[in-house]
């Protein structure tokens, strides 16, 4: 047996890391958002964060099948594809942030980052930005440094997009879209940086099928007449992963 392979199954939190791997699935299913922001909380508590990074990220491309081609087909191709790639030339800026940081701060960053989103998101705070290309390309590079830096790409991009007024449906699928494709784009970076180790491959493979199982089971729970209920249970979820994230510094 390889021993990336054996190193990722010894790690004491493995059995934690893919319970809360098929939980982040299923939000992500159903909500269209959420995924690391329950996974990389968690998961940095178990492994040094860039290990988390780099093992969510891989795992996250099962998403290329399970819910990307339906996405495809709603979302904003132009305005999604311009934002992915403005996030992918500033991701390696905050991957170095990631790569030089100490770990311990950047657990609690991860952690910090994912509450104030969360608040955001339940006070409905939008970001004051009128929709555009300027706009987009400005808010997805800052979601890029950020990204690199703590692996949750989302949340700048999540609020830009329920900003622009668009219906729920495609404001669900450009932010699916971008952030399952952002995951595939940190990969490379965290490579050439040496962040990318056997172990978190190997981690990420791992939790390649759980994460397609789990977004799966989310996709066949999404009901669009009950949005709003899915969007609460996505909440809660959320805010059981920042306490858990933030309970070893308080």
């Amino acid at each position: 047996m390889p021993e990336g392979l054996l190193a990722a199954l010894a790690l004491p939190g493995t059995p934690i890391i893919i319970a809360v791997t098929l939980i982040s699935g299923i939000v992500y299913g159903f909500a269209g958002f959420g995924a690391a922001l329950v996974f990389l909380p968690v998961a940095s508590i178990a492994v040094d964060p860039a290990t988390a990074i780099a093992a969510f990220s891989l795992g996250a491309l099962s998403s290329l099948v399970t819910l990307v081609p339906k996405a495809w087909a709603v979302c904003d191709k132009r305005v999604t594809l311009l934002m992915i790639a403005a996030a992918t030339v500033t991701l390696p800026f905050g991957v170095y942030v990631l790569r030089i940081a100490d770990p311990r701060a950047m657990q609690l960053a991860i952690s910090a980052l994912a509450g104030l989103t969360l608040l955001a998101l339940i006070t409905g705070f939008r970001l004051p930005v009128r929709p555009g290309a300027t706009a987009s390309t400005a808010v997805a590079g800052a979601a890029g440094v950020v990204g690199g830096a703590t692996g949750l790409l989302g949340p700048l991009v999540i609020l830009f997009n329920l900003a622009s007024g668009d219906e729920a449906a495609r404001v669900r699928a450009n932010t699916l879209i971008f952030l399952t494709l952002g995951s595939l784009f940190v990969l490379p970076q965290m490579a050439v940086q040496g962040l990318l180790t056997a172990k978190a491959m190997w981690l990420g493979l791992i939790l390649l099928p759980v994460y397609g199982a789990g977004t799966v089971i989310g996709r066949r729970l999404f009901n669009p007449a009950h949005e709003r209920a899915y969007r609460l249970v996505a909440y809660a979820i959320i805010a059981l992963a920042v306490l858990a994230g933030v309970r070893e510094f308080l």
